[in-house]
């Protein structure tokens, strides 16, 4: 079926531009209606959906190309970048350009983005802002796994569980249509058990909430396990069947008693005994962790002691229990399978192995030796930016590091210090308004496209509505690039065509989309891989992927040992509160969609931060005051929200506003270099009035 003929005949059928629930939708003459197709949402929407149209009609909306903020027309524009990027990689090298993507783009988009930095550009020096999101559950589950899948079980099979351990997730804003499944869940019996700083509203749903100190979420992982090793609900036969480690990791959370955990953490030891009885006695359980338990400098290892008490408890594998992070971006799973991050090819292959090179080489076209090697992940690559070593000119699609990267007013600095900054975007977003070059492209009703949400189910998402004149796809944006550096046969813009190559590209690798087809996708509302192409009966795709074995060499689990440490920054007498960040339900990400749909904005139409009515009482602060929020970094302004769901000792901000990321910390994990957004050092005071706002990056 050609594009067209699809145009035509698939009618107004689409998925949300938001969170990986890829919630399905109807968009026509600018109204929402939700999809009941979809196993995900099954008819429910969010705020977010429900407004996500008013986006595609935003008189903000760019359909010019900008050169230094002047319109210009298109090949005036290509031109321009092509140019540039020939003379940083004349002057400097090819690593001297770099390309950051985004965990929202299409997997057609992470794909062709991943082999134009390799193919068309010859740089190592691409990632993407994924990796501030799930990269940290990604490691840890691929060292204990041998696959990394968000949810490795249907989403439905929430509803069939008995109990279930959610750490560091607040679906109830990020993700509503979610709870849905966590109701059903508790309405026949299942109990919840939330771990959060707050008490979110997920937390007031749960039946136990265990409110732990900011940065301790893997000292309670520990005491959870030793806890359930002590009281006899390790399931040893299972462990013996289909797990390695299990000793090593029993004696390594001996020292993680009870007693212990509570001082550190501030759990109370009975909470946290009524929390693994609730695990332990149950049927079916799961263990789900979401960015709260992961976004630190040791999210790998707190993800690891929560996947070693699932696998204890004995439920990975088992229909109905299980392990599972709630992936948060749009295509946040597909995003990072097939080439975006610094260290991978498609379908999920390792960059540095010799096979895997040569067989992407050979669906590319490109000898295998020509294929750059590992380059720097997401943080560090920013932070490179501009320097003597690192890379001269950035092209950007998808992604607003002005706002959501940690250490925000560092990165402006390196962002600045670039020769050339290219930005592919729907609206002049903070980073946008920055940019050499401003690339206007098409939105997600305009566009046809794959999404892999959170249960690797894969979606197509379809062009709903004709993209207005002037806006091009970023597929377009990349064959024009590639026209102009030379190899532009090598980048067809048709979505279609580029799956198709996509398929051949991840065949035989963990993530295998070779037997999945638009055709098919539209057919069956979604498949799961891996899903290979076979010579017989099409390969019906994998929902469950453990139920036999795990993607091991042996088949078997593997438990791992990991031990607590601190914050990589902790509270001090200058800086004595705990910072922690996150969502709030009217907005995504950095705000850049949400920010400018009327409803959203104004059912939140500000930063604020939220502090509790002991320490707002002993700083002089009432609800609606404007205060000053400081770290080491830097400081932002915000309102101030007065609430007992928050401990005494910690703040929480949303960072979907610029500057709310100025404070947040920069420590990376060593093996997911995932940033350590949840946890900081601050200091809250009073703005006076006319007191000079404060702002920037503190300079030693």
């Amino acid at each position: 079926m050609s594009q067209a003929a699809a145009d035509a005949t698939v009618g107004p059928a689409t998925h949300c531009p938001y969170c990986a629930l890829q919630c399905g939708m109807y968009v026509s003459d600018g109204e929402i209606t939700p999809r009941e197709d979809i196993p995900a949402n099954a008819g429910g929407l969010c705020q977010k959906g429900w407004t996500a149209a008013e986006l595609l009609t935003s008189p903000e909306r760019l359909t010019t190309p900008l050169l230094h903020g002047s319109p210009v027309s298109w090949d005036d524009a290509l031109d321009h970048v092509a140019g540039r990027i020939e003379a940083v990689r004349a002057a400097h090298g090819p690593d001297a350009v770099a390309v950051f993507g985004g965990g929202g783009l299409t997997n057609e988009k992470a794909y062709q983005l991943g082999k134009f930095a390799r193919v068309a550009l010859r740089t190592s020096q691409i990632d993407y802002n994924g990796r501030f999101c799930m990269s940290s559950a990604a490691a840890a589950v691929n060292r204990s796994f041998g696959m990394d899948r968000g949810l490795p079980f249907p989403i439905t099979d929430i509803a069939r569980a008995d109990a279930v351990l959610f750490a560091g997730g607040n679906v109830a804003e990020t993700m509503p249509p979610f709870v849905r499944h966590l109701t059903a869940m508790r309405s026949a019996g299942g109990r919840l058990v939330v771990v959060d700083p707050r008490r979110t509203p997920t937390a007031k749903m749960a039946d136990l909430h265990l409110q732990v100190t900011p940065g301790t979420d893997l000292a309670l992982a520990l005491g959870l396990l030793h806890i359930a090793i002590a009281d006899g609900h390790a399931d040893l036969g299972y462990l013996a069947a289909r797990t390695t480690g299990f000793e090593a990791v029993r004696t390594s959370v001996s020292a993680w008693w009870p007693e212990r955990v509570e001082r550190v953490t501030g759990v109370p030891v009975a909470r946290m005994r009524e929390a693994v009885r609730i695990l332990g006695e149950a049927e079916r359980a799961m263990v789900l962790t979401g960015r709260g338990a992961e976004q630190h400098a040791k999210g790998t290892d707190t993800v690891t002691a929560f996947v070693n008490l699932a696998l204890t408890l004995g439920l990975p594998g088992r229909e109905g229990s299980g392990y599972g992070c709630v992936t948060g971006q749009g295509n946040g799973q597909g995003g990072r399978e097939h080439g975006q991050k610094a260290d991978q090819l498609p379908g999920y292959r390792r960059i540095d192995d010799p096979a895997a090179r040569a067989h992407v080489a050979a669906v590319w076209g490109v000898d295998p030796a020509a294929l750059p090697g590992p380059g720097r992940s997401a943080y560090e690559l920013l932070d490179a930016l501009g320097t003597p070593d690192g890379p001269r000119a950035l092209l950007l699609f998808g992604s607003n590091p002005m706002v959501s990267a940690p250490r925000a007013g560092h990165v402006a600095r390196r962002l600045a210090a670039l020769d050339l900054l290219v930005v592919s975007d729907f609206v002049l977003s903070e980073t946008a308004a920055v940019a050499d070059v401003v690339l206007p492209t098409t939105q997600w009703a305009e566009e046809y496209g794959t999404m892999t949400n959170l249960e690797g189910r894969v979606l197509l998402r379809r062009r709903a509505v004709t993209p207005p004149r002037g806006a091009r796809t970023d597929l377009e944006i990349l064959r024009g690039l590639a026209e102009r550096l030379g190899c532009g046969e090598k980048f067809p813009a048709d979505p279609r065509v580029v799956f198709d190559e996509l398929r051949r590209a991840s065949a035989g690798g963990v993530a295998d989309y070779s037997g999945i087809t638009y055709e098919r996708i539209a057919a069956e509302t979604g498949v799961f891989w891996p899903c290979p192409e076979t010579a017989g009966e099409p390969h019906p795709g994998t929902p469950r992927p453990f139920l036999d074995r795990f993607a091991t060499p042996d088949g078997r689990a593997r438990l791992v040992p990991v031990d607590h440490r601190p914050p990589a920054e902790d509270v001090d007498e200058e800086f004595p509160l705990y910072l922690t960040t996150g969502r709030v339900l009217a907005h995504y990400q950095s705000g850049a969609q949400t920010r400018r749909i009327r409803p959203l904005a104004e059912a939140s139409p500000e930063v604020f931060v939220e502090l509790h009515p002991d320490l707002a009482e002993r700083l002089g602060v009432a609800s609606g005051d404007r205060v000053l929020v400081r770290s080491r970094r830097g400081a932002a302004e915000a309102v101030a929200r007065v609430d007992t769901s928050i401990r005494p000792d910690t703040l929480f901000m949303p960072f979907h506003w610029e500057g709310v990321n100025r404070l947040t910390n920069a420590a990376l994990d060593p093996s997911s270099r995932m940033p350590e957004f949840k946890v900081c050092a601050a200091a809250l005071q009073r703005c006076e009035d006319g007191e000079r706002r404060e702002d920037g990056e503190r300079v030693a």
